[in-house]
């Protein structure tokens, strides 16, 4: 099994960052209760520099965050695309961007849901334990428009599906209790100061190469 998947396909080797996140700026992160999180993104329908730049700056602000993924309305902006740089159960890494976003509908057989703890970048401190299927698949396009299909297990599915959500206009707190919603805003509270302190020395860190 390779151990690294680029935009669902295997390479032999990859870089710590991906090359894209040399190219980025680094934007802010939206937090829960932003409109923007909260509405469908717009389908992107042009493709090209403005969109190329964005893909960038979205992997950089995803690596200084420390996420597994990153969707363009967590950095502002209402369009359907996600970034993610992210391993599955077994530790294989997944790398790549996915425009205009489509959860496939998979068979019950096909899939089990797992009930495991799910943070958001959004949320910064807060996590609750999400059920989420085992495995997903995405069909959107790459920066270029060509067709992409990309499949995750376990963690990487969830990553998937969290981002989709994402451009969906959907947060994972929408899918809790208002009980457990309550929870993870109040362990946002308790942790949000300290999430913004790593994110700055790892801004630092980044800078220095």
């Amino acid at each position: 099994m390779p151990s690294v998947f680029v935009q669902g396909r295997p390479v032999d080797s990859y870089p710590r960052l991906a090359p894209e996140a040399r190219r980025g700026t680094v934007r802010r992160v939206t937090e829960v209760g932003e409109e923007v999180l909260h509405k469908p993104c717009r389908d992107v329908t042009e493709f090209g520099p403005d969109l190329a730049a964005l893909i960038d700056d979205m992997f950089l602000t995803m690596y200084v965050a420390d996420g597994a993924g990153l969707a363009a309305n967590q950095v502002g902006v209402d369009l359907r695309v996600f970034v993610y740089d992210c391993p599955d159960d077994d530790g294989v890494r997944h790398v790549g961007h996915v425009v205009n976003p489509v959860l496939e509908q998979l068979a019950a057989s096909d899939r089990r849901l797992l009930d495991e703890p799910e943070a958001c970048l959004s949320v910064p401190g807060g996590w609750m334990d999400v059920p989420r299927p085992d495995r997903a698949v995405v069909l959107g396009l790459d920066r270029d428009g060509n067709a992409l299909r990309v499949e995750g297990t376990g963690y990487f599915a969830r990553c998937l599906a969290h981002e989709t959500d994402h451009v969906n206009g959907q947060v994972y707190l929408d899918r809790l209790s208002g009980r457990d919603r309550k929870e993870a805003l109040r362990r946002m509270a308790d942790r949000r100061d300290e999430v913004f302190a790593r994110r700055a020395a790892r801004t630092a860190e980044l800078s220095r190469g």
